[in-house]
């Protein structure tokens, strides 16, 4: 009996599949043993993917409600891009909201009801022909992804209905098909019931946005299957039990062959049936076990043969031996505490959305790799199936999260309110959230890189979620179960194995992990990377080895979900949330990433990379002492490389064999000259682990863990030099002249205002004292310029009140003190001390005053002209770096350029400062410009094309002015940027400036 679709069954919650197949493992399958073994596209699997006919509705009302039938005719129709984004294609309008639904002050609608005014929709048509290869045959067609319900039609005739953005649906098309060209259409909407299941964190898209294809099968087919390699509590004898289910005739003879990763065969086993399902065992003696730091992968090879004998298909299948288990409350992967190093991973692209490419895809995963990240929490969907293929063949553990975010049902403005939460103990909605879990665990339950099953993101909690994850336990035992919310309510805590919380404050994981706590803690969600952030992630990657309990967390997040769009002028730029007319919108709080958008590095990535390191190395003058907290891997596959270092510049280069078992602490003595120490200065030694061999995410040499050991000998003098200093008091300025330099002081702008050296003028705008720096996205989310507003005015409001002049037979003293008309207690004092061969010596003093709030930064900040933009530091880099976010900086020498240091944050904020600064040059092409040298403690410095104050003002990077000068920020201290939350947590207290403490710097400036 014909099925006629109705559009009721967007709003049905009962309806979310109608003529689609059951779900299934996403394994591949041949037709010869070659073809398998080497890997070739299936032949029996044609891509639809690429131009197809397109029509734009905004509702269903305007929608060529025909347009399916075959005499309908889609000549005058526009092209649209099939996998992609109908909103990134030239239709609709790209959306982001974070917690609130879409139509949130647009509708007053309660689940399952949607906007019957505004619901896109996609009127797609594909023509094709079946190729040779499927003819006399079954024909099936799979959409991989499409957002978010679809109707099928193929020649005019109904073929099914399907919800579910994030699995794929298959139908059958075999009743369908015609001889010669066959019409496809699919009827996509952009909202459905499904909707309100698909409240993620994410820009709001429709369309067919991941591969669709159409596949036959082989006379005798292997419909689905089933690995599960278990081990035994030695970890020496495994246990490979393969349950097939067979479609098609009766095989006579199943043969199964399991083959190494070298390609010998090390066991051959035969099926046998047991009702209507087909299983093989298979007893492994010792087998290799998989981990993320040695993923080994046998290969199973599952030949069927037909009633002639001849085999018909093969199917191979690569499998991990890996047992994954709670050990006295403790997980454990093959008997080891696990620590998750981990990032939550959106599919992103800024110009495809979530329509990524392979290409991608295999970025991400070696990215992942070289910076120490050994898990992925698929926020908050599952993923493509290649990425998991990736994942079990780099070695990434991965939390596999199911298709179901409520977010909006139950948290409003930052507070839990669950009255109308869904899916909740509704069990109407049981089903339908119940197919999201079945279609995940049935494709994805192969992978050896999935360690956890995660029942969605942020719903709230209730009966449904707990019949969700007592389902993931019936189905496989071999995994665990996550889940957040039950955070929020506790009668549901079996819900999830793990305690799990988002963006808790490390004293709060400590206080839990201090309460006899029943099951371990990860953090799936912490450390929000949003714009210049990342700051006082060390203090959640301490009590990886304080607590046993604490298994580590998930950054949020991997990615910037930024898009490309074009300015007035046509020049592309990086738009967040609200720059495509979007309401409402949740602005730039997309933008949360550890990698950009264009897949460039953030620099916070520097700092993930060393605390997430598995060796720590701890250098002193004589040795390295080195901590194994791999699980697995012996430091002797690595290269030891030790480095001496006088003042930046490399005196000694040496390597070790550096042998320590996992788990384990060793010790390696340095072989260094005898005679190193002999100038005074600072030394440093640099200790590396480096790659021995090249393998398929870096290149030998590539540095995966190092350790530095900074110390001084003797004490370190600046030479002045010697000469004749002439001073002319003039009724405004005074000046200071020598040997081809003069420094000019001004008694009405109150400043230092002149420094010029060889006749080149080196100041464009005077010194002045500066407190505030242009904010961060984490500034804006605790309210900085609120509570902090104060010293944005300081900076632009002063008067010089005082002037000494001080002089003597080397040297000459200017002091100018100042005021502020915020408080009049303020003072700062800044005195110029100008010496026989040009240099100057800068002392700037801030006076403690009571009952004002916490200070942004306490640094001089001038301009010096543009063509002042090659810069060359002997500091802590060589990514940018702030008091909390140093521990992945390294002393070292580095170059770069002025316009390098606006770091690539979607809105311009506060970027590119170093702290540690011994000295940095500030030079032209040609090599001429000055040299500012620490003199007691270190400096933190900035040079930047722009002040803080046109930072400040500019909410896109193309909103910037044209740049007239390097602004160069020699700063004392300034604040840390934070990062435990975006929106109210506030850098932590060690990181903070007092404003009733006094601060003093001093600098050095040199003619170069």
């Amino acid at each position: 009996m014909k099925t006629s679709p109705g559009l009721n069954w967007l709003t049905d919650i009962s309806v979310f599949a109608v003529g689609r197949l059951p779900a299934h493992s996403d394994h591949y399958y041949y037709t010869s043993m070659d073809e398998a073994r080497e890997g070739v596209p299936m032949q029996l699997r044609t891509y639809l993917n690429g131009e197809w006919k397109f029509a734009y509705s905004v509702n269903p009302q305007q929608r060529p409600a025909n347009f399916f039938e075959t005499a309908y005719s889609c000549v005058g129709w526009e092209n649209i891009t099939v996998p992609g984004h109908i909103q990134l294609q030239g239709y609709g309008q790209p959306q982001y909201v974070n917690t609130m639904y879409p139509w949130d002050g647009h509708y007053e609608i309660r689940p399952p009801e949607i906007p019957s005014d505004h619901n896109p929709v996609g009127s797609y048509v594909k023509y094709f022909n079946v190729s040779e290869n499927m003819q006399n045959r079954p024909v099936y067609i799979s959409f991989q992804g499409v957002e978010s319900a679809f109707y099928v039609w193929l020649n005019g005739e109904f073929v099914g209905y399907s919800e579910d953005s994030f699995t794929p649906a298959e139908f059958d098309l075999t009743p369908f098909l015609n001889d010669g060209e066959n019409k496809l259409a699919v009827e996509v909407y952009q909202r459905s019931s499904g909707s309100w299941l698909e409240d993620q964190d994410f820009w709001r898209f429709s369309g067919i946005f991941r591969d669709v294809y159409l596949y036959t099968v082989p006379e005798i087919h292997v419909n689905d299957i089933h690995v599960r390699p278990e081990l035994d509590s030695t970890f020496t004898k495994g246990l490979l039990t393969v349950d097939l289910k067979v479609q098609g005739n009766e095989p006579t003879k199943i043969a199964a062959e399991l083959v190494d990763d070298k390609g010998n065969v090390i066991q051959i086993a035969y099926a046998e049936k047991n009702e209507s399902k087909w299983s093989i065992k298979m007893h492994v003696d010792k087998p290799a076990l998989w981990s993320a730091e040695n993923p080994y992968l046998y290969r199973l090879y599952v030949k069927l043969y037909n009633a002639s004998g001849n085999l018909v298909e093969v199917v191979p299948q690569k499998l991990g031996f890996r047992r994954f288990e709670l050990i006295d409350n403790i997980m454990c992967l093959n008997g080891e505490r696990i620590v998750f190093k981990g990032v939550n991973r959106h599919e992103f692209n800024p110009r495809r959305g979530r329509a990524i490419t392979k290409e991608d895809m295999l970025w991400d995963i070696q990215t992942l790799k070289r910076h120490n990240i050994n898990a992925v929490r698929t926020s908050h969907y599952p993923n493509q199936s290649y990425w998991y293929e990736l994942c079990d063949e780099y070695g990434v553990y991965v939390i596999d999260e199911m298709n179901l975010e409520t977010h909006g049902s139950w948290q409003k403005l930052g507070k839990v309110e669950p009255s109308w939460n869904i899916p909740g103990n509704k069990l109407e909605w049981e089903p339908i959230v119940m197919d999201r879990a079945i279609s995940m665990v049935e494709r994805d339950k192969n992978h050896p890189s999935i360690l956890i099953w995660s029942c969605g993101n942020e719903s709230y909690a209730g009966e449904v979620i707990l019949n969700v994850s007592k389902y993931f336990k019936r189905a496989d035992p071999s995994r665990l179960v996550h889940y957040e919310g039950v955070f929020h309510n506790r009668d549901y805590d079996d819900t999830s194995d793990m305690e799990s919380r988002m963006y808790a404050k490390p004293s709060d994981i400590e206080k839990y992990l201090n309460e006899n706590p029943k099951k371990p803690y990860i953090s799936c969600e912490y450390m929000h990377a949003m714009g210049n952030s990342l700051g006082g992630m060390y203090k959640y990657t301490e009590l990886e080895q304080k607590y046993p309990m604490y298994q580590g967390g998930f950054i949020w997040d991997y990615i910037d979900q930024s898009i490309y769009k074009k300015d007035r002028y046509g020049n592309e730029y990086l738009a967040y949330g609200g720059d495509f007319g979007d309401r409402p919108t949740d602005y730039g709080f997309c933008t949360n990433g550890i990698v950009y958008a264009n897949r460039k590095l953030s620099p916070k990535m520097q700092e993930v990379k060393f605390l997430y390191q598995d060796f720590k190395l701890i250098p002193d003058q004589t040795g390295v002492t080195i901590n194994n907290e791999s699980l697995f891997t012996n430091t002797a596959d690595y290269e030891l490389e030790y480095v001496l270092f006088y003042e930046g510049n490399e005196l000694y280069r040496n390597t070790l064999v550096a042998d320590v078992e996992p788990q384990s602490v060793g010790r390696f003595e340095f072989i260094l000259p005898a005679d190193y120490k002999q100038k005074s200065g600072e030394y440093c030694i640099h200790t590396s682990l480096k790659l021995k061999d090249r393998n398929i995410w870096a290149e030998s040499g590539y540095e995966i863990a190092f350790g530095q050991y900074v110390f001084q000998v003797g004490t370190s003098e600046i030479a002045l030099g010697s000469g004749h200093l002439r001073v002319v008091q003039g009724d405004v300025n005074i000046g200071v002249h020598g040997k081809d330099f003069i420094v000019m002081f001004s008694k009405s702008v109150g400043s230092l205002v002149s420094l010029n050296y060889a006749g080149r003028e080196m100041i464009s705008t005077p010194p002045a004292p500066l407190f505030w720096r242009a904010t961060t996205d984490n500034d804006r989310g605790y309210s900085q310029g609120f509570d902090s507003g104060q010293w944005y005015a300081a900076s632009l409001a002063r008067k010089c009140v005082n002037i000494e002049l001080e002089e003597e037979i080397d040297r000459v003293s200017i002091t100018f003190t100042y005021k502020f008309s915020i408080n009049d207690d303020i003072e700062v004092k800044t005195t110029y001390t100008v010496n026989p061969d040009g240099s100057v010596h800068v002392k700037s003093s801030y006076f403690g005053t009571k009952n004002l709030p916490n200070m942004p930064i306490f640094a001089l900040s001038f301009k010096v002209p543009a063509e002042y933009n090659q810069l060359d530091w002997y500091a802590l880099g060589p990514e940018e770096n702030y008091s909390d976010r140093a521990m992945g900086a390294k002393l070292t020498t580095f170059k770069n350029h002025v316009a390098d240091n606006l770091s690539e944050y979607v809105m311009p904020q506060e970027s590119g400062n170093r702290t540690g600064v011994r000295r940095v040059s500030v030079t032209n092409q040609d090599g001429y410009g000055m040299k500012i040298s620490a003199v007691t403690e270190k400096l933190e410095c900035n040079f930047s094309p722009y002040t803080a104050f046109e930072l400040e003002n500019a909410q896109h990077i193309y909103e910037l002015p044209n740049v007239h000068y390097t602004v160069v920020t020699i700063a004392g201290k300034q604040m840390g940027v934070g990062g435990d939350d975006s929106w109210g947590a506030p850098v932590h207290e060690e990181h903070l400036i007092k404003a009733d403490q006094n601060i003093e710097f001093e600098c050095l400036i040199q003619r170069v």
